[in-house]
This record gives C-alpha cells, structure tokens and sequence, in this order.
C-alpha cells in the first residue's frame, strides 16, 4: 500500500498532493496548447468509441462464456445418448431372448399345458417360471419405454443446445466484429494527430480524471471509509497490482495481456475466489456492499451499464486495465462514474438498489 501512496501522490490522485502536481505543470493557454476545443472534441469521440468497445467486448466474453457451457452441455448429452443406445440394445437382446424362449415353449396357455401335462407338480413348476417370464418381460418392455423416452429426450435437448451454441456463436462474431471497428475507428482518429497532439490528448485525459477524482475527494467519500483487506483480498490486491504496466487488450485474462474484467477474474481466482467473466455479471451476481462499507480487494464497477471494473486498493484509489493503447495501472477510484461495488470474498450480501448504488 505504501508503493500505491507514492504512485498516488505522483499523479495527483490523493487530494491535496494533486493540486502542487499540477500547479507545477504548464497550463494549457492560447499560445502552448494546439487546438485544444479540437483535441478535446477528438478526447471525447475516442473516449466514446472505447467505452462503446468495452460494452460490446462484454458482449463478446459473455457469448464466449455461453459458447463454452453449451459446449460442455453438448458433451454431457452425448455421452448420455451413448449411454441410453447401449443400454437399449442390451435391452433388446434380452427382449428377443425371452421372445425365443417362448417360441420354443409353444406359446401355449397354462390350461392347455395343465390337459397335456400328466404330472401336475411338474405343471405348476411350469406356471411359475411362466409367471416369472412374463413379468421378466413386462420389466424389460417397460425399461425399454423408458429409455427410448430418455433417448429421445436427451436427442431433443442435444438439437437444442447445438441452436444455442451457433446462435451464441454468430453473437460472438458480431460483438467481436463490432470491437475491432470501434478500437479501429479510436486508433484513427489518434494517428491523425501530431506527436505533440497526442502529448496533450493524454494530458487532457490525466486532467479530466484528476477533476473528476478531486470531486469525489471533496465529497467528504473517504472520511468514513477505513477498513482493511481481508486475507483473500491481500492476495488478490497482490496479483493485480504485479501486473501493472501490461498491456490491454480486450476479451484477454492474462497473463500477458487483460481486459479490465479479465484483469479482476484472475486477481481473484488468485484470491481463491471465482467470480464471473464480465464486469456486467459480477455486478448482478457478486454481493453488494454500500460505497461507505468498501475496504481494499473490493471490485468498484463503474458506467450506468456497468462496463468497465476496477479493484479498490485503498487511500481512494484502483488498480484496472483502462482501454486499448493503454496499460494496467493506478488511478483514482472517483475518475469515472460509479455505479456501486462488490465483495467476492463476502458471503451472503444484499441488493439494495439504494446502499449498492452509493457515489
């Protein structure tokens, strides 16, 4: 934590400390600063495209996500269906065995025997293996319903799941073919711009997120919030933050590479917790905990459409992996709307709309 307060304090994201970084840097005037209405124009156009990327790259992972189940699904069902075909044909031998034995038995009725038969002892022995042949046959006839029933249900949920599995895959090639458009569309709109421009879109961006931290701060946000990680936390803080400098890349889990969800399902599983794939289905289904009760390991989600996620270090701050062209890093927790937090180490938790959607 000591390591995250001086990376804080370098980048102005601790409050007081923030106002001396910047009070030191060159504000932007008329005469150092290149179109700055255009470049800030051009700051929201990219910033809109990324934040459309980042929904549609949680489209993508969720497709994916459901692609693999179905497939798992898909497996299970046929080896069920092999299963049943085995146990059927099995089936079927022994119907015909018992079928064969009544053949050579003549098919006779019991009161037809009884008049041929001159010893009677020998008679009722004959009806009781007949008795025991009948319901033999009744057992058999009846499991061979039952699995033909199974089989054909099991067939039926198979040509199911096989729909879902190509829907959800021509759904995965869509958000895919959606993500690169959009990630394609920033990355030209930044290489139309001078190197000294893109030094101050950058600057623009690290600006923006200090104002909007700096509000949060002010807010009083902080004042009641003191709790500590718990041990799972520790260990989830430890992975995330030994991955900063690396590259984002959306739809990746590490370890090389992350997107923002990607980046907290692994620090998590490190954790000993495992959590869902998309920063959308860790906020519906991991508790939620009020913005006051957040200590460190706690995953902030952020946007009204909860797209983007970030771990909450402490002192104010996260670790998360931002956008395309940029690496895993620390910033402020208050530098971009905050829809609520969740606890994966917390077992239980509620779903106050209210509490879970503290700012």
């Amino acid at each position: 934590m000591a390591c995250t307060a001086v990376v804080l304090c370098v980048t102005g994201l601790l409050g007081t400390a923030a106002t001396t970084a910047y009070a030191d840097d060159p504000k932007p005037d008329a005469t150092t600063e290149p179109d700055a209405r255009h470049l800030d124009e051009v700051r929201q156009k990219i910033d809109a495209l990324y934040r459309k990327a980042e929904r549609a790259t949680d489209a993508y992972n969720a497709a994916k996500e459901q692609v693999e189940l179905q497939q798992k699904e898909i497996v299970k069902l046929a080896r069920s269906i092999d299963g049943t075909q085995r146990k059927l044909a099995a089936l079927k031998r022994q119907a015909g065995a018992l079928a064969s034995a009544q053949y050579r038995g003549g098919g006779l009725p019991a009161e037809a025997k009884l008049m041929l038969n001159t010893d009677p002892e020998a008679f009722l022995d004959n009806v009781t293996l007949a008795r025991k042949g009948q319901l033999a046959a009744k057992r058999v006839i009846g499991e061979l319903t039952r699995l033909e029933g199974d089989l054909k249900k099991y067939s039926d949920s198979a040509t199911d799941r096989w729909a879902q599995l190509e829907a959800n895959r021509k759904k995965k090639e869509s958000a895919q073919r959606d993500i690169k458009k959009k990630i394609e569309a920033a990355k030209k709109l930044e290489s139309r711009l001078a190197a000294k421009e893109k030094d101050w879109l950058r600057k623009l961006e690290d600006e923006r997120a200090f104002k909007e931290q700096q509000k949060w701060l002010d807010s009083g946000v902080l004042d009641d919030i003191g709790n500590k990680a718990s041990a799972s936390g520790k260990k989830a803080i430890s992975y995330a933050t030994a991955q900063i400098g690396k590259d984002y890349v959306w739809g990746a889990e590490g370890p090389d590479t992350f997107d923002c969800s990607g980046l907290t399902l692994r620090a998590w599983e490190r954790g000993g917790r495992t959590i869902p794939r998309t920063s959308q289905e860790q906020w519906r289904q991991l508790p939620r905990v009020a913005l006051r009760d957040m200590r460190p390991g706690d995953l902030i989600i952020y946007f009204s459409d909860a797209s983007h996620v970030g771990m909450y270090l402490g002192d104010g701050a996260i670790v998360h992996a931002p956008r395309p062209g940029r690496q895993v890093t620390v910033t402020g927790a208050g530098s971009m709307p905050i829809l609520g937090v969740v606890r994966p180490d917390r077992d239980g938790g509620h779903h106050d709309g209210d509490r879970g959607h503290d700012k």
